[in-house]
């Protein structure tokens, strides 16, 4: 028992920065973490490592690592740790208000059990679930969220709301992202710039283009960075002129977008010589 005691690692918890109302946190616990209670937010995470047990609705609950917990707003929960080695998790808590911004008007969805193995759920979960110490760009966030909201609304088996986009205003979104790619781009903006909401606009984008506004951006950016690279810029340059946060962000996204490193792929680009 004395041995035991002695193993344990202290409990953690960081939180990261409010970004238009979302809170974000990462955390470790070994034992017991929260006692029954309620949020009026949705509680949406990942499970990073050990089991991470809760109950919920009359059940216990198991989350391991690579399910997607989606509590839904003021049902009571908990939390401890399913097995004697601590769980560790990051969790997001996001307003109904922002929901029903994307729903129109819809029931917000309701995930059965609180936790979910779904892909399409996990995948739109990625863009929001970062590290704490990673701060998204707004336009980054507003689109994660509405992928995550059509999400979990196709899970839970709502109906698909069909309504026909704005073209004019999609290609006054394009050309705009493309005229200002190297800054960074606002929700604000976007809206003043094609005279539509954000998750109209969004959804005008995905619909006539095949992507997000802000998958969109990055991508230019990218671009962007490829000439530089190939023009004898540093990585740290060529990250900072195209509009990337920093050297870091801009590999992350490179390496999401082409499967290899910017400098892997200048090293194969400068080696391959004349065609």
């Amino acid at each position: 028992m004395t041995r035991r005691l002695a193993d344990k690692k202290p409990d953690w918890v960081r939180h990261a920065r409010p970004v238009d109302g979302m809170e974000r946190i990462e955390a470790w616990f070994q034992g017991n973490a929260y006692a029954m209670h309620r949020h009026d937010t949705y509680a949406i995470g990942r499970t990073l490592a050990g089991v991470q047990s809760f109950h919920y609705r009359r059940g216990k609950q198991n989350s391991l690592p690579g399910n997607t917990m989606v509590l839904h707003p003021d049902e009571a929960h908990d939390g401890q740790a399913g097995s004697g080695e601590g769980f560790q998790y990051r969790m997001m808590y996001v307003p109904p208000a922002l929901f029903q911004d994307v729903l129109g008007g819809q029931a917000l969805p309701f995930i059965e059990g609180g936790v979910s193995s779904d892909a399409r759920v996990a995948a739109a979960t990625v863009a929001l679930l970062h590290p704490v110490h990673h701060a998204p760009e707004a336009l980054e966030q507003s689109d994660g969220l509405a992928e995550l909201v059509h999400a979990l609304a196709a899970v839970a088996g709502l109906p698909a709301r069909r309504h026909g986009g704005d073209f004019l205003a999609a290609r006054r979104a394009r050309e705009y992202l493309h005229a200002h790619h190297e800054r960074g781009v606002t929700l604000e903006q976007l809206e003043r710039a094609t005279g539509r909401d954000r998750w109209s606009l969004s959804h005008d984008f995905r619909l006539f283009y095949g992507t997000s506004p802000y998958r969109y951006l990055t991508m230019r950016r990218l671009d962007a960075v490829r000439r530089l690279l190939i023009a004898g810029s540093s990585l740290a340059h060529a990250a900072a002129s195209a509009g990337f946060a920093d050297q870091s962000h801009m590999t992350r996204h490179f390496s999401k977008a082409f499967g290899m490193t910017p400098g892997r792929w200048l090293r194969i680009v400068q080696g391959a010589g004349p065609g």
